[in-house]
């Protein structure tokens, strides 16, 4: 094909190309048409449930008010009616009287006038019309039932559509990071009486300011009221958090703040499953005993052998089977054996302080929790070397708690927590016990670590769970006076290693 037929040929296919874009250009045009109008009679529809409900509102506090005044009315009336009727009456016995009195004139006889003159007397000092008041009960004033709605207009005429509301500032200061939670506080740059609810989104990060590249996605807290907010039950397994809030009122949510980042740093590990005793069945945090894993692997072996001696006999070839990872993986391990049924860590201790946790099951027979350096031998055991330390649980007869270190045991008269908190100072030369509940302190070791420190587990019947990404918990770190430490001069558990 000629070069000129090859260049038409590309201009057809981009006019084609752009033919189509324009074809899905107008139909979105079409449909953005359609939802301008269906939002906008929504919209109209909505404008006048608000009116209508504002009407209804005016409507029932105006037979509310009105009814308020007729009650009024008709309390006032009511005693008006009850005074013209005592006058009415006082004015009739006057007349009755009166009338009376001028028939007593005419009298001629001086002792039926005396006798007369007695009795009016006397009825005219008990008449009614010397005790009733003539000054009405009530005023005629209902000035006190007026409304004056002038505020409430002018409120009315500035009635307008909802503005978008401001992004709301986080006060960093205010901002805490303990225990495994984070506390978030922000306030409005303005009041704003309108706003219906906060929005909340953060995002684990390895990176000291936000970024566009390389980011999880926002996890959203929504309907947060408040103007402040704790994320408890996170697991700290990166360096830090990105924070962001959004102020929504009933109809749109606003711009959101600027995003904060606060430092999440905390010590996380797994559990080394390549380089577990056989016997311990080992998944990312937890470990559990498994009484056939040596044997299982031995009897593998002895079945390997002796078909290797068939082979070399002559016999026939057995037939293969698929191994699964898990076995692969179990079938190579051999960095702990005999009675060191151990399991370490994947990460190591280095410098500063770290804190993690590590609940029993109830079958469990027996287990250690410690640290140890990289040169723990196969067969050595957590405790019984010059470069492991550890807290031991016997639960075969009796429950024993013990502290171990060089071989030297030193047991602890402390009930057995369900959960033990590791609390580890390399800088400082500190490995604290507690029980992780109560926060009371178990035991302490304090000497100067000299190498990486491995956490270590040791288990025998049932199985262990490790919590990491945690923090150092507050209340651990106002427990680090009047620790149980024995000096290195009486033989203690304690020595420079």
């Amino acid at each position: 094909m000629d070069p000129h037929r090859e260049a038409l040929q590309r201009i057809v296919s981009n006019l084609a190309n752009k033919n189509g874009e324009i074809h899905n250009f107008i139909d979105m045009l079409n449909h953005t048409i359609k939802n301008v109008q269906v939002n906008s009679s929504n919209a109209i529809s909505e404008l006048d449930e608000e009116f209508d409900g504002l009407y209804s509102l005016l409507d029932e506090m105006k037979g509310s008010m009105a009814s308020t005044i007729q009650q009024e009315e008709a309390r006032k009336v009511q005693a008006l009616q009850d005074q013209l009727s005592q006058c009415s009456n006082a004015l009739e016995s006057s007349e009755e009287l009166l009338e009376l009195a001028a028939q007593s004139l005419d009298i001629k006889d001086p002792v039926e006038f005396l006798k007369a003159a007695r009795q009016i007397k006397e009825r005219v000092t008990m008449a009614s019309a010397f005790r009733i008041s003539l000054k009405p009960t009530v005023s005629d004033s209902m000035t006190h039932l007026m409304v004056d709605f002038t505020l409430e207009r002018r409120i009315l005429q500035a009635v307008n559509f909802l503005p978008v509301p401001k992004a709301p500032e986080i006060d960093l200061a205010a901002c805490l990071v303990a225990d495994n939670c984070i506390t978030v506080s922000w306030r409005m740059p303005e009041n704003d009486g309108r706003i219906d609810h906060f929005v909340l989104e953060y995002r684990k990060t390895n990176f000291g300011l936000p970024r566009v590249k390389d980011e999880q996605p926002w996890e959203l807290i929504d309907y947060i009221k408040a103007t402040e907010y704790t994320l408890s039950g996170l697991k700290f397994d990166t360096k830090y958090v990105n924070l962001r809030v959004q102020a929504c009122n009933k109809a749109v949510a606003g711009e959101y703040s600027d995003p904060v980042t606060l430092e999440t740093k905390a010590f996380v590990f797994s559990l080394d499953s390549t380089s577990s005793h056989l016997n311990l069945k080992v998944e990312d945090t937890y470990v559990e005993w498994d009484p056939t894993g040596g044997k299982g692997q031995e009897k593998v072996k002895g079945k390997e052998n002796k078909s290797g001696s068939s082979l070399r006999s002559g016999g026939p070839s057995p037939k293969r089977t698929p191994v699964n990872t898990r076995s692969s993986v179990r079938g190579s391990r051999d960095r702990f054996t005999g009675e060191s049924y151990t399991v370490l860590g994947d990460s190591a201790v280095e410098s500063g302080q770290h804190y993690w946790e590590v609940r029993a099951q109830k079958d469990c027979k027996s287990y250690s929790v410690g640290v140890t350096y990289r040169n723990l031998g196969k067969f050595d055991q957590l405790g019984k070397t010059n470069s492991s330390w550890c807290i031991h649980i016997n639960n075969w007869l009796q429950t024993t708690i013990s502290a171990k270190h060089n071989n030297k045991t030193k047991t602890l008269d402390i009930t057995v927590p369900d959960r033990i908190g590791v609390y580890c100072d390399f800088d400082g030369g500190q490995l604290t016990f507690y029980n992780a509940n109560s926060k009371e302190l178990l035991y302490t070791f304090r000497t100067k670590f000299t190498q990486p420190l491995l956490p270590g587990f040791m288990i025998w019947c049932g199985g262990l769970t490790v919590s990491t990404g945690l923090q150092v918990p507050s209340a651990v770190k106002t427990l680090q006076k009047g620790e149980n430490v024995l000096s290195g001069s009486t033989g203690s558990l304690n020595n420079t290693a």
